[in-house]
C-alpha cells in the first residue's frame, strides 16, 4: 500500500519514499514540529528528495539545523 502524502497521518517515523510530495499535509506537520517560522526553500526541498534514506523526523532535524 502506497503512502498518501496528501491525506495519511504523518509522524516522525514516516519514511520519505520516492513518491514524496511537498503537500499541505506535509506543511502542517512541519509547522507543528518546527514552529511558525517554518518555510520550504529550494535547497531544502532538493535535500528531502535526494536518494539518501530518511524519515520525517530526519527532515525536521535538518530544517532545524539549517534554520535555528
Amino acid at each position: 500500500m502506497t503512502f498518501n502524502w496528501h491525506s495519511d497521518s504523518i509522524s516522525p517515523e514516516t519514511p520519505v519514499d520516492q513518491r514524496y510530495k511537498n503537500t499541505q499535509n506535509v506543511r502542517r506537520f512541519m509547522l507543528e514540529q518546527c514552529g511558525p517560522t517554518f518555510r520550504f526553500d529550494r535547497d531544502f526541498m532538493a535535500w528531502i528528495k535526494n536518494t539518501t534514506a530518511k524519515n520525517m523526523g530526519d527532515v525536521v532535524q535538518e530544517w532545524k539545523r539549517r534554520n535555528l
